[in-house]
């Protein structure tokens, strides 16, 4: 199988998945989780949960918005290497006119990586439910033509990698700063 072969097959599954043009409750379902990986929502929801929270949970709050912010800048620099269109189609004007550009998906990436830091330093529930909603969100990007199913499965990829190794990072960094301190940070 050669790439030119890849890519048509990646197409195909894509059309096929999409539910942009039919109406009914699976297109609402698909825009709702399309929609709930925006940046701006969690860049939101980080504020909110900072200003309204206790420690535990702005500490969370913290390493996601670092975590994410780091993200950022590695699907853009991919986006812009790559430079692969997104599927054509009418939904999706935003994503469509601010990042013409669909590999990786960005929101798929997100919403993995926030699955990856919310099962590390959130509750357990917390975990499960952001595990269950990640992929919705992923699918959902396809479903409504905005990424084909390659997009979402490496931005998937890229999100829980950079969500590992910020975690990594932020143990070691943490545990040498308190030790440099003398106490816990948080």
């Amino acid at each position: 199988m050669n790439l030119r072969s890849i890519i048509e097959l990646d197409a195909r599954l894509s059309r096929q998945m999409r539910v942009a043009e039919k109406p009914g409750a699976l297109r609402a379902i698909a825009v709702f989780f399309a929609h709930s990986g925006d940046s701006w929502f969690w860049v939101a929801a980080l504020v909110l949960l900072w200003i309204f929270s206790d420690a535990t949970w702005k500490e969370w709050a913290v390493v996601l918005f670092a975590g994410i912010s780091l993200l950022v800048v590695v699907v853009m620099s991919v986006k812009f290497i790559v430079r692969r269109r997104r599927p054509e189609g009418e939904w999706g004007g935003i994503y469509r006119n601010t990042d013409p550009h669909s590999f990786p998906s960005g929101h798929a990436a997100r919403a993995f990586l926030i699955a990856v830091i919310g099962s590390a330093l959130g509750p357990d529930w917390l975990g499960v439910l952001l595990w269950i909603w990640a992929p919705l969100v992923a699918l959902a990007r396809v479903a409504m033509g905005v990424h084909y199913l390659s997009d979402v499965i490496v931005g998937a990829l890229l999100g829980i990698a950079i969500g590992v190794i910020g975690l990594q990072v932020y143990e070691s960094f943490f545990a040498w700063l308190a030790n440099l301190v003398g106490f816990p940070l948080w």
